[in-house]
């Protein structure tokens, strides 16, 4: 049978057997012992006895659980024996090495190296990662989630405990709390203190106002430091994100336009069509050095704000870059002077026909379009390439421009003019002449392709059709509702056709047309309050009024005729 004795360490109550206690407090004296003329030693005891009292809570099973001899000396294995950390001071004048074992981490918040509660510092210990980047993260979260992670913070510097004393501050950092770590730990505590101390300026403090001074710009300074440090890591962030993005976008376009043969691109044939003056294989590589360089050197940029120690890539392979981006910039301007160049002059081929429209005919207009190369019928200045009836790759646009206007001539006709560019005249005309398009007439009905095609090797070079109807005054014109984005025209092409106007019945008259079946707006009725009857024909316009309020306009307007011999208008007294 075994006495059992009720200690208290470090706060905490224990049962211990009799033996275990003498054991236990035979170890304590010696590590007493161990440190009678170190600094701190107080401190240093303090915190082996908390140590070996959370290693005794950690074993004990219930409130009656006696500490044994064994426990005692699993703890004292753990500790590690006093004699091994001892060195003669004597011996060696350099600080003595300590032995330092790995842990498992846990989590604490240091104060010691906190701006607010310590909550991202200890988070840095656990992920063995540094601080700034804890706290550039809780910024970019807090904005993203619009302040909600203000919360998750507050939660954990609430419910995490403080790093108070040495043994927390080891286990905080991955260090098994023993002996020598103790002492390590708060013999740097004492050296920085002797440090601070050797070079404090004691002429200072006898200014406190001076004094207090220094310590608010001190605090404002820190502020404004770390603030400029989130800036300057965020900025590195964003040259990362948009250089290194930029970069794997301009690598995949290079494989993708087929410069290297490895994928047959559909749009290839695009650009090849629109652009002259160098193969595409060469166009992609010189683009790919002309924007990719600049944004390598954004990329390494942004990697030496965020690491700032990082590796410099050497001053040779900077050449190099910059040789190579010299020599793509001048490459592209070559073929972007030859690309212009192809568009200097401009070539025109017109063709007239007559249309046997009369002034007393009506010709019907309408859009077609061949449905073997598209049901659309819109205009656009796009182009595509298509592939014909004999299985030809051709040019095909909807580029087409419609055109009405009046002339004095007793028949209409139709105007087909063709446009191209090139880099010079000849070249220009005969890309015009390359296209391709038709019309056709029947029974007063006049056919307009919607669309022109021509031949690949002609490329593209801004090639345009307009067509011009001149129509007789006194003809009568009805245009289908598919020319409305054909003939949506500027006031410089003298266009006498509006927008609006299909659907309905226009009478070609000097410059213009009138509307022979168009309704009456109700409120132009209801303001003049009158009753009229309108008519036009091949004898001219004609406009009956007549008024019920005399007094309104002073005169009753019976009649007003417009023909070949001018405007007459009959009045009644």
């Amino acid at each position: 049978m075994n006495k059992t004795v009720n200690i208290n360490l470090a706060g905490i109550f224990f049962h211990i057997d009799e033996d275990a206690f003498a054991k236990l407090q035979h170890y304590l004296d010696a590590i007493k012992r161990s440190f009678t003329n170190s600094q701190g030693r107080d401190e240093i005891v303090a915190d082996i006895e908390a140590r070996v009292a959370e290693l005794f809570n950690e074993k004990i099973q219930n409130d009656r659980h006696v500490i044994g001899l064994s426990e005692v000396e699993e703890v004292i294995s753990i500790m590690g024996q006093p004699e091994d950390y001892r060195l003669d001071d004597e011996i060696f004048e350099d600080e003595p090495v300590y032995r330092t074992t790995k842990s498992p981490r846990r989590l604490f918040r240091d104060t010691e190296h906190s701006y607010i509660g310590g909550v991202s510092s200890g988070l840095g210990h656990y992920f063995k990662i540094d601080p700034i980047w804890i706290r550039l993260l809780w910024v970019l979260l807090t904005i993203f989630s619009t302040g909600a992670f203000i919360v998750v913070y507050i939660i954990l510097w609430i419910f995490t405990p403080e790093a108070k004393t040495t043994a927390d501050k080891l286990a905080m950092r991955g260090e098994e709390v023993t002996i020598s770590n103790i002492e390590k730990k708060i013999r740097e505590g004492f050296d920085d203190v002797a440090d601070k101390v050797k070079k404090a300026n004691y002429k200072k403090y006898g200014y406190k106002a001076q004094a207090g001074a220094n310590s608010a710009a001190n605090a404002i300074s820190d502020i404004v430091s770390f603030i400029l440090k989130i800036f300057v890591k965020l900025v590195g962030i964003l040259l990362l994100l948009f250089a290194g993005s930029t970069l794997i976008g301009l690598f995949i376009g290079l494989f993708t336009v087929g410069t290297f043969g490895l994928v047959d691109a559909p749009w290839s044939d695009y650009i090849e069509m629109a652009v002259t003056g160098a193969p595409l294989w060469l166009m992609s590589l010189l683009s790919f050095f002309a924007i990719g360089i600049p944004f390598f050197f954004l990329f390494i940029l942004g990697l030496k704000i965020l690491v700032p120690n990082l590796k410099s890539i050497g001053r040779l392979l900077i050449l190099v870059l910059a040789g190579l981006w010299f020599l793509a910039v001048i490459g592209l301007s070559i073929i972007g002077i030859q690309q212009a160049t192809s568009r200097a002059f401009s070539g025109e081929v017109v063709s007239t026909e007559l249309l046997p429209i009369s002034p007393s005919d009506t010709l019907y207009v309408s859009m077609k379009t061949d449905p073997f190369f598209t049901s659309n019928i819109h205009r656009d200045g796009g182009f595509e390439i298509k592939q014909s009836e004999n299985g030809k790759n051709v040019l095909f646009t909807n580029d087409v421009r419609l055109i009405v206007k009046s002339t004095k001539d007793t028949i209409g006709k139709i105007e087909v003019l063709k446009m191209a560019e090139g880099k010079d005249p000849n070249e220009a005309r005969s890309r015009a002449e390359n296209i391709r398009y038709s019309t056709s007439f029947a029974d007063n009905k006049l056919l307009l392709n919607s669309f022109f095609t021509a031949d690949m090797e002609y490329q593209y070079r801004d090639q345009q059709v307009q067509v011009t109807l001149y129509l007789p005054e006194g003809s009568v014109l009805f245009v289908d509702e598919n020319t409305y984005s054909f003939h949506r025209n500027s006031d410089y092409y003298d266009d006498i056709l509006m927008n609006g106007d299909e659907e309905k019945f226009l009478t070609i008259i000097e410059d213009g047309t009138s509307c022979t079946d168009c309704p009456i707006d109700q409120d132009d009725k209801d303001d003049w309050d009158e009753d009229f009857d309108f008519r036009a024909d091949e004898n001219g316009v004609h406009l009956n009024i007549r008024s019920t309020d005399s007094t309104k306009y002073g005169k009753d307007v019976q009649s007003i005729r417009i023909d070949s011999n001018g405007i007459e208008i009959k009045n009644e007294e």
